[in-house]
């Protein structure tokens, strides 16, 4: 656990340059747009530790599959989001002597992310081996106020000398991914030009052929005036530039402003990708740096009204949730249905940045209550328009008759991830989006959905878990064999709880949905059925039998659901029995001991428990939380926050508040020894899940809001806003009272604990 970073409500602030932790730093203060991202790197060289990664979201590679004995129904690629061009490289010296931190006496370094205004600064002042001292300041950000432009201001000044500062503005798409099975490069350049003060690069990606044109403006500026940029003329692959020079003198600073754009082949023709991106340059240059900034304050402004949680008296606390919220809203807008949410966002490339089963278990419910219906329903819609590809990928593996497996990992549909026991195994995954749809109509009210995209999904995976059990004649039930559920510390075991408890429920959702909708639009219905060939009395009939006579593994002496068969067979250790040089046990024991302890990654039974809340109380809740809870490590960044809200509901303020930490800190703290290769992107939505589900006890009843709050003893209070079904409210909870800000003419009515209350437009305040 690191813990460098200062402690403020707005601000990410990293206080002095420590090379070591330089990577991590890379990533903690990355920058996005939903549209694309780039890592915290340096604007000018740097020959230490680094991680370039400049990412564009929805342009991939299939980088061939490497693994050692190959296994009948492996995909042949993993599929990666590309590091794409360096737009921000300048390249600065001083009298020839190239300015690079590695190689200066660094003082004075601060990196600091503005959340609240969304742009990353850093300055610093260096001393170089002649003896001259710099000083710089340096601002970028990538728009969300126009997703398609970037910008970067840097400021130099001469501290003790008088000198020539020589400038080369380039894009580099000589570029590679870290992850690279073979050390590939995964980019052909197109086409390259310098014109002036500007620059185009437009390269291609091997095998998929998206074309991406980086284009960029350069200006510098020293006492108002302007300098010339030229074109370099470096004759290289893939690399333009452009070059300026200037005398300076002592006090005197140099700023430099860079306005870039990736203009990607997904969006526009191949052949006006040059043209729009001339366009773009255009009017963001009309505007200029600070009105680009500004704009970009404005945006962000709008979506902390929508998303923000206010914690008074805990900054640590407070900084972690809005740096969540902030990377959650840099990753994902919700504008494009063909994208999604990777577990690195933009910010590395660890999991190749594709789409797991994150999205629908952890990052739907942060974008229903933050933002307009629309983005959480795009997210469903990707997979509807993968729904064919699920089918084929369960016919690789044997299944037919429309049987439909969702891959682990994709950025088409197809399955991409290479390892057995979690390609072929951890087929959870296909739960977790019938859930989201489930979740997503729950919280919305849009039922027409399910005629529209989302019966034909639940179809497809209703007929995939009907052909995945077995029937037991030993024990009288159906059975699951060879899976691995959430928790990939335990691989091809049987009858996993959580994998056979959301599998029934799927069967029986699949044929209540088909109810819905042939009450709602029969003739819709009818077409599906048409389209599907679903022979609904006999598939029916099935779905419930299987779902009723499901196995399910119970210790009786214990009173507890067991993981999967032979969980007990294991030494039962505790992690309080760890020691901790042994942690994180993923980086320090072999797999082989890890899969025969009893250590748990994260609890598949308490994940089911969080779905499926109410169909347990509150002691078997109780009993099963203090059985896993002692066993976990939470070495999987999905873990902390499920426990916490569910330790909420357990009233064990404590461990709830302990939990949100971890999960909120994960990567400012870098809990686990990882967050160099990128931040915790999915897990960060169960932050926010902590606050609103767990602590405010956020829920939906019967078509209405409950809340069930406590405040953490940490706190004085925490204020949030949601939209429900078109209405925005604004929650403030003290320890024993919740305001309701109801901003619609509308009357809504609210849970509170067990009572219902009349909210009408403006304030109410309960006490309980």
């Amino acid at each position: 656990m690191k813990n460098y970073i200062q402690a403020e409500e707005w601000n990410i602030i990293e206080e002095g340059f420590d090379p070591h932790l330089n990577k991590i730093s890379e990533s903690i203060f990355s920058i996005g747009n939903g549209r694309m991202g780039q890592r915290a790197n340096f604007e000018e060289q740097y020959q230490g530790e680094t991680l370039q990664g400049n990412y564009v979201a929805g342009v991939y590679y299939p980088d061939k599959t490497r693994v050692g004995w190959w296994k009948n129904g492996y995909p042949d690629y993993f599929a990666k989001v590309l590091n794409a061009a360096n737009w921000i490289g300048l390249h600065l010296s001083i009298d020839g002597e190239v300015i690079d931190l590695s190689q200066a006496k660094v003082s004075a370094f601060q990196r600091q992310l503005n959340m609240k205004e969304g742009y990353l600064q850093r300055s610093f002042t260096a001393e170089l081996a002649s003896g001259k001292q710099i000083a710089v300041i340096a601002k970028r950000f990538c728009s969300l106020a126009d997703d398609e432009v970037a910008a970067l201001q840097y400021q130099l000044t001469a501290l003790n000398f008088d000198g020539q500062l020589s400038v080369t503005s380039f894009t580099d798409g000589d570029v590679k991914n870290q992850d690279s099975n073979y050390e590939e490069k995964f980019w052909d350049e197109v086409g390259r030009k310098e014109d002036g003060d500007t620059t185009y690069l437009t390269l291609r990606t091997k095998k998929t052929e998206f074309e991406v044109c980086t284009a960029t403006r350069s200006s510098l500026l020293v006492n108002g005036q302007a300098i010339d940029f030229a074109p370099a003329n470096e004759n290289k692959d893939k690399f333009v530039s452009v070059t300026a020079t200037v005398n300076l003198k002592q006090g005197e600073q140099a700023t430099i402003y860079k306005i870039a754009t990736n203009i990607s082949s997904m969006n526009y023709a191949k052949n006006e990708l040059q043209e729009v991106s001339s366009q773009v340059l255009a009017r963001a240059s009309k505007l200029g740096f600070d009105q680009l900034l500004a704009d970009q304050a404005a945006a962000w402004a709008s979506k902390w009204e929508e998303s923000d949680i206010l914690i008074e008296g805990d900054v640590a606390a407070q900084q972690a949730i809005r740096f969540n919220i902030f990377q959650m809203n840099q990753t994902y807008t919700g504008k494009d249905a063909r994208l999604n949410i990777g577990p690195k966002g933009f910010t590395g490339e660890k999991y190749g940045g594709s789409t797991y089963w994150d999205t629908e278990a952890y990052c739907i419910p942060f974008y229903l209550a933050t933002a307009p219906a629309e983005v959480a329903k795009n997210l469903l819609i990707y997979r509807y328009k993968h729904l064919q590809k699920a089918i084929e990928n369960a016919q690789k593996l044997g299944f037919n008759n429309g049987a439909a497996l969702y891959p682990m990992v994709t950025m088409n549909g197809e399955e991409c991830h290479n390892e057995w026991e979690i390609t072929f195994e951890e087929i959870h995954r296909n739960g977790a989006i019938a859930f989201a749809i489930y979740n997503y109509i729950r919280y919305t009210g849009d039922v027409s959905y399910l005629q529209e995209y989302g019966l034909e999904v639940l179809i497809g995976i209703a007929r995939f878990w009907k052909q995945r059990v077995n029937w037991s004649g030993d024990k009288n039930k159906f059975v699951m064999l060879g899976v691995t559920g959430p928790n990939e510390y335990e691989n091809n075991i049987n009858n996993n709880w959580y994998t056979n408890t959301l599998a029934a429920w799927c069967l029986n959702y699949a044929v209540e949905a088909a109810a819905i909708v042939e009450k709602n639009a029969p003739e819709l219905y009818s077409q599906i059925v048409a389209k599907t060939n679903l022979q609904e009395a006999a598939e029916f009939g099935d779905w419930k039998n299987v779902a009723d006579n499901m196995y399910y593994p119970y210790d009786e002496k214990a009173d507890v659901f067991l993981q999967q068969d032979g969980f007990l067979d294991k030494e039962q250790m505790l992690v309080a029995d760890l020691p901790e040089s042994d942690r994180p046990l993923n980086q320090k024991w072999s797999w082989d001991r890890i899969l025969r302890s009893v250590f748990i990654k994260q609890a598949d039974v308490l994940q089911g428990f969080y779905f499926f809340e109410d169909n347990y109380d509150l002691e078997t809740l109780r009993r099963n939380f203090n059985f896993y809870e002692a066993r976990t490590v939470h070495e999987s960044s999905l873990s902390p926050c499920v426990h916490s809200i569910l330790a909420s509901r357990l009233n064990d303020g404590e461990k709830a508040y302990e939990f949100y930490l971890r999960t909120a800190r994960l990567d400012l703290d870098d809990y686990n020894n990882d967050t160099e290769d990128g931040l915790h992107i999915t897990s960060m939505a169960g932050t926010w899940m902590s606050i609103v589900e767990g602590f405010a006890g956020m829920r939906v009843r019967n078509d209405q809001l409950k809340f069930s709050p406590f405040v953490p003893a940490q706190w004085k209070s925490f204020s949030f806003n949601i939209t429900f079904r078109g209405t925005t409210l604004k929650i403030k909870i003290t320890a024993n009272e919740i305001s309701i800000t109801n901003d619609a003419p509308e009357t809504l009515t609210v849970q509170v604990l067990d009572q219902s209350y009349e909210i009408p437009q403006g304030q109410k305040t309960i006490t309980y």
